[in-house]
């Protein structure tokens, strides 16, 4: 098969995938895909799918470079890694954070792309709260007085509620 045959049959199988799941996709350019994926912990999960000459790289944002605890933060992240299938946490030059991932287009499939697009949503969701109780405490805690403070709603970082410590609770009945 040639690396253009093998390209169109793996957007063939992208297009399938998307359609067939009925995700919410656009494609800025041939063999490139933009996807949402709807979640829950993190309520919107954008995938980059590319299907290059001889692979398919899938790249998806998870979160900024962390504000603090950076070892521990990048510390859990490598560690999720060793259980992961077809994708790993990793970094760029600045730290923020991306799941990345590779697949020869021989393995392109509409099954195989539901499969790292479900991998992908359970990832991000299921790991994102921990991430931003790791790298960003201090940030959730100041949102959260300044919200109170103000009576703002506070419905989005109703989990991170068990991080108000006493303190955090004291200062907002002062302020």
């Amino acid at each position: 098969m040639t690396a253009n045959t093998a390209r169109e049959s793996a957007t063939e199988a992208i297009i399938t995938a998307l359609t067939q799941a009925e995700l919410e996709y656009e494609c800025p350019r041939e063999g490139s895909f933009l996807i949402t994926l709807p979640g829950r912990a993190k309520l919107r999960t954008l995938v980059w799918l590319e299907a290059g000459p001889h692979s398919l790289t899938l790249t998806s944002f998870f979160c900024r470079r962390p504000d603090e605890n950076h070892a521990e933060f990048y510390r859990r992240l490598t560690q999720l890694n060793s259980d992961m299938f077809g994708m790993a946490f990793s970094s760029d030059e600045v730290g923020d954070v991306y799941l990345r991932g590779r697949l020869p287009l021989s393995g392109v499939t509409p099954e195989e792309i539901d499969r790292l697009l479900g991998c992908v949503l359970t990832y991000s969701d299921e790991n994102f709260n921990a991430a931003l109780e790791r790298g960003f405490a201090s940030a959730i805690r100041k949102e959260w007085q300044w919200r109170t403070s103000r009576g703002h709603d506070t419905r989005n970082l109703r989990a991170f509620t068990h991080l108000m410590t006493p303190e955090t609770e004291r200062a907002q009945s002062d302020g």
